[in-house]
């Protein structure tokens, strides 16, 4: 990985991340594929229509379904899944929290049944690379203990120290496999843990970031606290990040968020939000949040977002929209995910040219400006 700091608006960064499959440049959003593919998308949207460079899979869920060695033998998420760009992957940490009622972490690892059989397994820290390097990602994230908030300050200290174990067993395997000619062109990033407690994450913090790995991600948030209280967090714990590093908070998470944290210095995000709330009939634009299943819509032959320039908004009026949220018609989930990403997407290219321009600060004013009329 090649990672250039290409410029900075008070503590906004505008960076270039170079993977073996494609340059990214951030602030970025990284669309969810859980599964290889992103729902009701097909890869030609991914990348013609969105220009994704990165796309985020679920290391748990392909492990289930269809396989990492299945995967492998497909040509890797790259070749099974055809997108010829960056994939993330995620560690399965965060799915042993989700899904706690069928999930137990110990002390070497997690232990989980399947949500689709029932079927028992058990995830170390060495296992979880194992299946990346089957799905062969250009970053990996490493097994964490996430804890929901809020949390007795005992269990967040043991998350941490359970974490920073984890970690050192992780990036002393990672090293060891790349030696033997195994993900040489692969990252790793560590997660930094510790709740909204300042101590805790000031400890995550520093002893994950005196290891040698290519990132660090924010982790355990967004599960429960206040907004402000997870603005305050990632404040406070950014600072004892690498400068020259790529910094990922991840499942976070609204337009807000995003803004809010760019400024806060993350250069990297993920979250179902735009997918999720697409099918559900929420809808993203520049003036804040859209519910197109409502009746006031029925007639109404304006685009979605009057300064977007998605396909869905360029051809098609509100009340089209409407009327196929209200069919459930299938093309209503391509064109509604569609819309949101590109949303997402474009207010991250908006952003980078804010702080290339340094005016962030006011990129920021006139973003909520937009969404107080």
């Amino acid at each position: 990985m090649e990672f250039t700091l290409d410029a900075t608006s008070n503590k906004a960064r505008a960076c270039t991340i170079k993977t073996a499959h494609s340059t990214i440049q951030t602030p970025v959003f990284m669309p969810v594929g859980t599964l290889g593919t992103i729902k009701a998308l097909d890869m030609q949207d991914v990348i013609d229509t969105l220009g994704a460079e990165i796309i985020l899979a679920n290391t748990y869920h392909t492990y289930l379904r269809p396989g990492d060695k299945t995967i492998a033998k497909m040509g890797k998420l790259h070749g099974f899944s055809t997108y010829p760009k960056s994939f993330l992957t995620d560690s399965g940490g965060f799915q042993a929290f989700s899904l706690s009622d069928i999930s137990k972490p110990k002390e070497d690892g997690i232990e989980f049944r399947s949500h689709i059989d029932g079927s028992k397994h058990f995830f170390t820290p060495k296992k979880v690379i194992d299946i990346q390097h089957n799905l062969g990602s250009d970053i990996m994230m490493i097994l964490d203990d996430l804890v929901a908030l809020p949390a007795t300050k005992e269990r967040i200290k043991l998350s941490i120290e359970r974490t920073t174990e984890w970690a050192k067993d992780s990036i002393e395997y990672f090293r060891t496999k790349q030696k033997e000619g195994i993900g040489v062109d692969q990252n790793i990033f560590a997660i930094i843990q510790g709740g909204i407690d300042k101590e805790m994450r000031t400890k995550s913090a520093t002893e994950l970031c005196a290891l040698d790995y290519d990132g660090f991600a924010i982790g355990g948030l967004s599960v429960g606290e206040l907004n402000n209280e997870m603005y305050d967090t990632v404040e406070h714990t950014t600072q004892y990040m690498p400068e020259d590093k790529p910094r990922y908070l991840m499942g976070v998470g609204t337009p807000e968020d995003l803004i809010e944290n760019i400024e806060r210095g993350v250069d990297m995000f993920d979250c179902v939000m735009p997918t999720r709330n697409a099918r559900n009939g929420t809808l993203f634009t520049s003036f804040g949040k859209l519910n197109i299943k409502g009746a006031k819509f029925k007639e109404d032959p304006s685009p979605i977002d009057a300064e977007c320039e998605c396909p869905t908004c360029k051809r098609y009026s509100r009340a089209y929209i409407n009327h196929l949220f209200r069919s459930r018609e299938i093309t209503y989930f391509r064109l509604a995910t569609l819309h949101n990403l590109y949303y997402y997407l474009n207010l991250m290219k908006q952003a980078r040219e804010a702080i290339l321009q340094d005016r962030y600060t006011e990129f920021k004013k006139e973003f909520y400006a937009k969404r107080s009329k």
